[in-house]
């Protein structure tokens, strides 16, 4: 940088301060506008894929993809669990049907095990002996289903029980003594109930299983594709909200037993900016007041501390504005250009304002007046002052500008706008921080010492005296950080970034070990259908995959020996599943004659059965029959509403008949099989599942690798996280090489010394590899969010180590305004303050629940620590270093 260029910034300080009022109303106005031009036209897109290039392989593969089969992009996971799987599937086939009536709310609606198909053809899916032992059985079961066919009320089980005990019934391939026992123990759990639990019901395939149903059992999948507004800060809210009122309607709530979550990439996006902002507020007021606190204990003057706001609100604004003009939409990356602005601009405010000072406070014994004194104080400071600004400005703007020519987009958008914020910042505080300076000058006086500046004076000391040890120290650092570094690791899960107590998000890990639900597989487009199978028979052939899918596998195999055991059990089916004569319901007095029936039978139950039995007698006297009127029938509901529903099962499962590919439904096909006019020649979809654990990231990589290498155009969800990680390192890789290397250059071009070159560099680079080894000391890896902490890192340390060098060679040439001694240099001042501002700025984020957030605080706060370190004490280690040779 030409010399002159001090006199120019000198001159145009002057010039602002000649007109301080109109430059700040100007400025103010400015500001204003461009808030709110930004406020109408910056959108958010909270897509984490529309981060990364478009030109990406993994990315053209994912909207290959996408464009063949849109239904199954962005959608909307619902997942109903009922008192037993009966009713999770009625709910789920009612919801179903209520929200396909809403088709300006959702475009698809897919219900895989409730659909006709599946529920007439289930039992052709289960293996050959699993439908054996079904058969098996049902027949035990068939004597108890007739009777209570014939009359489902508490009159016909009261009588089935009484004629079970007497022995004039089940003979014969009928109940046994188990059979009966866990019936009894089933009653008598739905009696011990109710009537705390209102939706306690008796589960009809848990008698016929003769076991428990488990939660997954229960459980039932509708999958939605809502229309959805990524330009919305909340693009699945109206399609959550029309869910809810649908569900609502139908009655499927807790107090009846039924439990609706939603989950999906979408939804998990959305909640995770709910998450974000549910603490910002907080996290932002105590971040504002320890910044202000900082500055008003550093400075010790509020005619520092307001102006220094004023600007750096007025460029943040200003920066908001040129973010629209610049890219007119922020990713979940980009919008922390604030958090970068407030960074780097107040250290550049502060340097201006102390040197102001420092320069002032020589004019202490002047004659002029506070206005004069103010005004040749600020020129002054604008020739100090200002190259170190504009080399700052010029070397940040370099290290965020690095990024513009990676594949990360995310982050080369956020280097556009914190590069262009750099030069704003550089404008502000050589612009309007003058013009508010010079409105409120002050009278001529030496700035008061306080806490700080008595910090950086003892630091500026100790490094001069104890230089050799401290340089001792850091060549010891930095060999131990060189062995550390080979164990960074980046975290390309975006899973681990999410609020694990979000709705949404713990939903999905809840159903990480539900086998139907594949959050991590992958997916392969073939030709056709007949390459799709070929290809699966070779990708099933990996140790890697468990499966490879097609629409080939929902063809059941060994159809011939399944049908015929399905009509054995029609044979003795028939007569339960014909339609009975309908019975008229039982009035009030007949329930209560039927329990007193059933307790009176239940008192002669035979001794093998005694303990069932006393335990559903002891439930039955336990109900309060006299005051409750309404309990005999809450009882019968709970054990016989859902008798009708698992005969209907039976009788539609028995009606299975030869399946073959033509025989899918149209709605499964669409989703494995692309028609000719969206995607080609009807091109086929294979849905790949890993073997083992993808939370994994090794696994992850090395089932990623193995499908590629046999199909390099796969997709989903695991190739995305992998390339999106494997992406993202490379540009850092790539933006850090070329960041030091125009800076490198930019330096020697201006200070015209290699040594003083390195003088900045090399402390920069040391605390670089620190921060990434004591990230793997505390175990805390690099990921999406908090990659950003390597940008501020440079930027920092670069600003802070061009101020250090540029300031010994001032004091070198005992410039004028500068004094040598070390308590009138505010240099290592307002580096120290310029970090403390930093560190209550964004230590802060620590204290989020969002553990995206929580990490980027905790590493930035380890970075400015570590930076610190070495730029107030390695640094004048090394200038003192040097200096005495």
């Amino acid at each position: 940088m030409p010399g002159s260029s001090q006199e120019w910034v000198s001159a145009w300080v002057g010039l602002v301060c000649r007109r301080p009022g109109l430059v700040v109303a100007l400025s103010i106005l400015s500001a204003i506008g461009l808030l709110w031009f930004a406020a109408a036209t910056l959108s958010i897109n909270t897509s984490t894929t529309d981060m990364l290039s478009e030109d990406l392989p993994f990315r053209q593969n994912n909207v290959a993809v996408d464009k063949a089969f849109p239904q199954r992009d962005d959608t909307l996971i619902l997942v109903i669990e009922g008192p037993d799987s009966l009713a999770s599937e009625a709910a789920a086939l009612r919801l179903a049907e209520a929200l396909r009536n809403k088709p300006e709310r959702f475009e698809d609606v897919f219900a895989p095990e409730v659909e006709p198909f599946f529920r007439r053809n289930g039992l052709l899916f289960l293996s050959q002996d699993a439908l054996e032992d079904q058969a098996d059985r049902l027949a035990a079961a068939a004597p108890l289903l007739a009777a209570l066919q014939e009359d489902p009320s508490l009159r016909g089980l009261q009588g089935l029980l009484q004629d079970a005990f007497t022995g004039d019934a089940f003979t014969g391939d009928g109940a046994s003594a188990a059979d009966l026992g866990f019936l009894l123990d089933r009653l008598a759990a739905v009696a011990e109930a109710l009537p705390a639990e209102r939706g306690a019901r008796l589960s009809w395939p848990t008698l016929l299983q003769e076991a428990e149903e488990t939660i997954s059992e229960r459980r039932r999948f509708l999958i939605v594709k809502p229309r959805v507004d990524f330009a919305s800060l909340a693009p699945m809210a109206e399609a959550v909200v029309a869910v809810e009122a649908a569900a609502e309607a139908l009655g499927l709530d807790e107090a009846a037993g039924y439990r609706l979550r939603m989950t999906g990439q979408a939804l998990m996006l959305q909640d995770e900016l709910y998450s974000v902002r549910s603490g910002i507020g907080l996290v932002g007021l105590l971040s504002a007041v320890l910044v202000a606190c900082v500055l008003f204990v550093g400075l010790r003057s509020w005619r520092l501390v307001l102006p220094i706001l004023v600007t750096l609100i007025a460029g943040l604004c200003w920066t908001a504005g040129f973010a629209a003009f610049a890219v007119g939409q922020l990713n979940l990356i980009s919008v922390a250009f604030a958090v970068l602005f407030i960074g780097l601009s107040v250290d550049f405010g502060i340097h201006f304002a102390l040197r102001f000072r420092e320069v002032l406070g020589s004019f202490a014994a002047g004659p002029a007046s506070a206005r004069e004194a103010a005004q040749q104080a600020l020129a002054m400071t604008g020739r100090l002052i200002g190259r170190p600004l504009l080399l700052c400005g010029l070397s940040s703007a370099i290290a965020f500008f690095a990024f513009l020519p990676t594949a990360y987009r995310g982050l080369s958008e956020l280097g556009l706008i914190a590069g262009g914020g750099m030069f704003i910042a550089l404008f502000a505080n050589l612009t309007l921080l003058p013009a508010l300076l010079a409105l409120l000058p002050g009278r001529p006086s030496v700035l008061k010492p306080g806490p700080v500046a008595a910090l950086g004076v003892w630091i500026h000391r100790t490094a001069g005296l104890r230089a050799r040890w401290l340089l001792g120290l850091g060549g010891l650092l930095a060999l131990a950080s060189l062995l550390v570094l080979p164990q960074a690791s980046f975290d390309d899960d975006p899973l681990n970034l999410r609020d694990p107590n979000s709705p949404s998000v713990a939903t999905l890990l809840d159903l990480l070990s539900d086998a139907r639900l594949q959050p991590y597989e992958a997916e392969v487009l073939a030709d056709d259908l007949d390459a799709a199978v070929a290809l699966a028979k070779r990708l099933e052939a990996l140790p890697e995959v468990a499966a490879a899918v097609t629409l080939a596998d929902f063809v059941p195999q060994e159809q011939d020996g399944k049908l015929a055991v399905i009509d054995e059990m029609v044979l003795f089916l028939s007569p339960v599943l014909l339609p009975a004569a309908p019975k008229t319901p039982l009035t009030s007095a007949e329930r209560r004659q039927a329990l007193e029936a059933l307790q009176n039978t239940l008192t002669a139950a035979p001794a093998h059965l005694a303990a069932p039995a006393g335990r559903l007698l002891a439930a039955l006297r336990a109900l309060d029959m006299s005051s409750d009127t309404a309990a005999p029938e809450n009882l019968e509901r709970a054990w016989l509403a859902g008798f009708p529903a698992q005969l209907d099962r039976l009788g539609v499962a028995l009606e299975a008949a030869p399946v073959a590919l033509a025989d899918l439904p149209a709605n499964l096909t669409a989703r494995y099989l692309a028609p000719p006019y969206l995607a080609g020649d009807g091109r086929a979809l294979i849905e790949v599942q890993p073997r083992d654990d993808l939370r994994d990231a090794a696994a992850r990589a090395r089932f990623v690798d193995a499908v590629q290498a046999v199909v390099p155009t796969v997709s989903g969800p695991p190739v995305t996280i992998v390339a999106a990680g494997r992406a993202v390192i490379d540009a850092f890789f790539k933006a850090s090489l070329i960041a030091l290397v125009a800076i490198a250059l930019l330096l020697l071009a201006v200070l015209r010394s290699p040594r003083d070159c390195l003088m900045v560099l090399v402390p920069l680079m040391l605390a670089a590899a620190m921060t990434v080894a004591a990230g793997v000391l505390l175990d805390l890896p690099f990921n999406f969010a908090n990659v950003i902490v390597l940008p501020l890192l440079l930027g920092l340390g670069v600003d802070s180590g061009i101020h250090t060098v540029m300031r010994a060679r001032e004091l070198r040439r005992d410039s004028p305004g500068a004094s040598g001694k070390p308590e009138a240099n505010s240099t290592p001042r307002a580096i120290l303050l310029s970090a403390l501002t930093t560190l209550a700025s964004f230590g802060s984020l620590g204290l989020s629940n969002h553990p995206g957030t929580a990490s980027m605080g905790m590493l930035l706060t380890l970075a400015i620590v570590i930076t610190l370190f070495c730029i107030l004490l390695l640094l004048p280690a090394l200038l003192a270093a040097t200096e005495r040779r």
